[in-house]
């Protein structure tokens, strides 16, 4: 099965995610404007942290994000910073869906969540783009391209969002912050690249620093392109989003012509030639431009973090697992990709150093 076939759609919902959905339509009837009822509820099959719902009414459907149930780690699972970069970004004009209601009244459905617009599009679960043209392939790598530089133009001063992370030294608290969660979940285990890369990345962190608003899962997969259009209409999935810096949160984004397309989607192995793809030089060289700066020079060390930082993510999931609270039907298989996405992280450290 593909990858487009296992997270596309929806499918009922599974065992241990089920909804109070008495309670929930109350609360719908009362947050939601123009909200009709008869409600229905299925649960999206991508999708690795926060369980997310398809809300279906006989009016339209809505899509409701919530925390994982159990113990959470500390910083973890903050759908209420979620909602709140949203809401901030689609008054900015930026492609995000619009935001209904949250809600921090854990007695509803057990944990706290949003609730948001179904955007109807197309979500590409694999880098290559398959299925459409090669000039609409071109078209939709440099939206991409494009819309991640011009988020990290946004002037989060004036979008109200000046307290959504600290400014400046990004990368220690980012590497403090994943090797803290790292350390502190003991039911994944401990991995000997995971370990090195502790001791080598705060070490070599290059000079020069520069904050911006960052996604931190700009991924080919969470975004949803127009039906028909190659342009991006909606980005999701803000979890991890922050103040911090802007080069490191593009760098996460080019890690898909390094990433194997069964770890997440990845382009390495692919004819990018043929399928009208840019290189890595030339796409970096491209949101150069768009940001309207010469270059980056620690793109390098931004990519050994960020195969870091996803590799402290899979730990994660992994330890959901072990705890059976994964989100995900597909989370067994990320948390087995663990050691090796961890190997690669300090692989591409090890050459930096060689």
């Amino acid at each position: 099965m593909s990858a487009q076939d296992e997270n596309s759609g929806t499918t009922s919902v599974r065992s241990g995610f089920e909804l109070n959905a008495g309670l929930l339509d109350r609360w719908l009837r009362s947050h939601v404007d123009d909200y009709g009822g008869a409600l229905t509820i299925e649960q999206f099959k991508g999708g690795q942290s926060n369980p997310t719902y398809k809300l279906v009414t006989p009016r339209r459907s809505y899509v409701l994000r919530k925390q994982p149930a159990g113990d959470l780690l500390r910083g973890a699972h903050a759908v209420d910073r979620e909602a709140k970069v949203i809401q901030a970004l689609g008054e900015a004009g930026f492609p995000v869906p619009r935001i209904y209601g949250l809600c921090t009244d854990t007695s509803v459905i057990g944990t706290i969540f949003y609730v948001m617009e179904l955007v109807e599009g197309r979500i590409f679960w694999d880098a290559t783009a398959p299925n459409v043209s090669k000039v609409e392939r071109q078209a939709i790598f440099a939206s991409m391209n494009a819309t991640i530089a011009q988020l990290h133009s946004i002037d989060y001063h004036r979008i109200g969002l000046q307290d959504f992370g600290k400014a400046g030294n990004y990368f220690e608290r980012q590497i403090a912050r994943w090797t803290r969660q790292y350390l502190e979940d003991d039911t994944a285990g401990r991995d000997l690249n995971m370990d090195r890369l502790i001791e080598w990345l705060p070490e070599n962190i290059p000079d020069g620093d520069e904050t911006s608003l960052v996604h931190g899962d700009f991924r080919i997969d969470n975004m949803i392109f127009h039906p028909v259009e190659p342009r991006i209409i909606a980005v999701l999935d803000w979890e991890l989003s922050t103040l911090g810096h802007p080069g490191a949160d593009f760098a996460y984004h080019a890690m898909m012509y390094r990433m194997p397309p069964h770890i997440v989607a990845g382009l390495r192995g692919a004819n990018i030639t043929s399928l009208g793809i840019p290189t890595e030089s030339e796409y970096l060289t491209s949101y150069c431009l768009n940001r309207g700066i010469d270059a980056l020079p620690g793109y390098d060390f931004y990519m050994a973090f960020n195969l870091f930082r996803l590799a402290a993510i899979f730990h994660g999931i992994k330890g959901r697992c072990v705890r059976g609270t994964a989100a995900s039907a597909q989370a067994r298989e990320r948390a087995q990709s663990f050691p090796e996405l961890a190997q690669l992280a300090w692989y591409q450290a090890s050459k930096l150093s060689s």
